[in-house]
């Protein structure tokens, strides 16, 4: 399986893809930009092999429910979306891609999000707290959210590192983490990748749905 970084327009080829949580197609997907376009590629593009990888959306419920109701299919794998998807070497459930969706290192082909390559073969292609650098980034993201009616306390270091509290418990989990486009991507000390998105000021991550304390 071929995931290397690419500056330009890419196809992947051969790759099983949810295009929605319920529909799953075997066909190549083609980016160009940070956005899905229709096939078939220009002469020159990369094409990049991913047969028998799952394609599956980055998406929560909770984000689609924020959204109004016009925009819901804007998780989905088709031309003129976002290219934010996880590709991942086993089958994914419908429940998994709605609700929770972690991976093991082994088991995470890639992570693109808006056509960009953040994780490949496991591993982050960024150093972490890079993203971090820019004050408009940082602002965005660094702090401590919250999801009180869960018990959920999620701390975003500026240093690209983060510490949950759960249910009255310090650093129930901890581990590193990567922002891009309203996108987080995490890596968990103990071992699994997960994701998240900020809409409207908003993080959903995992069903939870978290404010930032001020």
């Amino acid at each position: 399986m071929t995931t290397r970084p690419t500056d330009g327009p890419f196809v992947l080829s051969g790759a099983h893809v949810m295009e929605t949580p319920r529909t799953l197609v075997s066909r190549d997907l083609h980016v160009s930009g940070d956005v899905f376009v229709p096939g078939p590629p220009e002469r020159g593009v990369a094409v990049l092999a991913a047969r028998g990888a799952y394609a599956v959306p980055l998406m929560v419920d909770s984000a689609v429910a924020q959204r109004p109701e016009s925009q819901h299919g804007a998780y989905d794998l088709v031309p003129g979306n976002s290219a934010t998807f996880a590709l991942i070497r086993h089958p994914v459930s419908e429940s998994q891609v709605r609700t929770m969706l972690v991976v093991d290192p082994d088991d995470l082909a890639a992570v693109y999000v808006s056509g960009r390559l953040e994780v490949r073969d496991g591993e982050a292609t960024r150093p972490v707290g890079a993203d971090l650098a820019d004050p408009a980034v940082r602002d965005d993201w660094v702090g401590t959210w919250e999801d009180p009616g869960r018990g959920l306390q999620q701390h975003l270091g500026a240093d690209g590192r983060y510490a949950e509290t759960r249910g009255g418990r310090a650093n129930a989990y901890t581990g590193r983490y990567w922002v891009r486009d309203g996108r987080i991507t995490y890596l968990d000390d103990s071992g699994f990748w997960a994701f998240g998105e900020l809409l409207d000021g908003t993080l959903h991550h995992a069903g939870f749905v978290m404010s930032r304390q001020r």
